[in-house]
């Protein structure tokens, strides 16, 4: 096992055992509310299915986790999560007292709704789903929905009044209530910091914040050093986080790349590559973050199917140190 660059081989060891200890202690039940000095630190749903477990709670405890991303259809079907008796939806009441009610029995814990929007193909559509997901998520404690906002028809000059107008409509669902859009720097067009500030001063709510993707800002091609500012910049809006990373080359790491330059070759789990997460913590405190540590890890296709939920494990195990 490769040693985080920016900790030493005796902090990782004690940081790794100190996780792997609060591992054994028992979970937050799904309605309490995340400690302002402890964030629950999990990972995405999708990756359960490496554990070879019968169904997602204990897939999440096989892997230490705390707390999940669900990943939520336009239909509000929950596709990624498993029971060998029932499927799960949030499309009615009925459904999210299903889940509710398991999340319950295994002391499991939903931290983030993840959605995958077509906003300038199904505006309509789109609208309407969130408006029964913020009430599903009301009644789960879920206070983050993690958006896409990125074009998918309209060009890009006519993207940025189109979006402001549609993430406006959007806040306005979420009025009221605790739950708050977190739009995630993705693709060519919301990992750039410019259009990220045109977008938040134009919508001027703060029930639309970011879903801080560590490593895509890098992956845009940010040079190492330009990524602390990036997230100091932003680190206010922050309601929910996918903790990834990447190692390039050291002469590649400091200099502006192309977009998503080599990414499959040197993406990698996050105790190997050139993010100081320990930094990144450090940024999310001082700016007062009261959300999760999600992971997101996009190399697992590197690796053997029987070495994944392990290299979960460890990344989850060193969040948790950092927590």
């Amino acid at each position: 096992m490769n040693i985080p660059r920016t900790l030493s081989r005796r902090s990782f060891i004690k940081t790794t055992s100190l996780a792997l200890s609060a591992a054994t202690l028992p979970a937050a039940g799904p309605l309490v509310a995340a400690d302002a000095k402890k964030w629950p630190v999990g990972c995405r749903d999708v990756n359960f299915r490496h554990t070879g477990q019968p169904d997602s709670w204990s897939a999440m405890k096989a892997l230490g986790a705390e707390s999940a991303e669900v990943y939520v259809e336009l239909d509000l079907t929950c596709p990624n999560l498993s029971h060998p008796q029932h499927k799960y939806t949030l499309a009615t009441a009925d459904g999210s007292r299903v889940l509710e009610d398991d999340l319950a029995a295994s002391g499991c814990r939903i931290t983030a709704f993840c959605t995958a929007n077509h906003f300038d193909e199904r505006l309509e559509q789109e609208l309407e789903s969130a408006r029964s997901l913020v009430k599903a998520a009301q009644q789960l404690g879920v206070n983050a929905i993690r958006i896409d906002v990125v074009p998918r028809k309209l060009s890009g000059d006519q993207f940025l009044p189109f979006a402001i107008a549609a993430c406006k409509r959007l806040c306005g669902i979420a009025g009221g209530t605790p739950v708050r859009f977190g739009v995630e720097n993705h693709g060519a067009i919301t990992n750039n910091p410019q259009f990220l500030d045109k977008l938040f001063d134009g919508v001027g709510s703060e029930k639309l914040g970011l879903t801080l993707d560590c490593a895509n800002f890098y992956w845009w091609g940010l040079p190492l050093r330009d990524l602390y500012p990036t997230y100091e910049k932003f680190a206010p809006r922050v309601v929910h986080t996918h903790c990834k990373s990447i190692r390039y080359p050291a002469d590649k790491q400091n200099v502006r790349r192309e977009i998503g330059w080599e990414y499959e070759k040197y993406t990698c789990p996050i105790y190997e590559g050139d993010l100081d997460f320990k930094r990144i913590v450090g940024i999310l405190r001082k700016a007062n973050y009261r959300g999760d540590l999600c992971v997101e890890d996009e190399s697992l296709g590197k690796y053997p199917e029987n070495e994944r939920a392990d290299i979960l494990r460890k990344e989850i195990a060193l969040l948790k140190g950092l927590a």
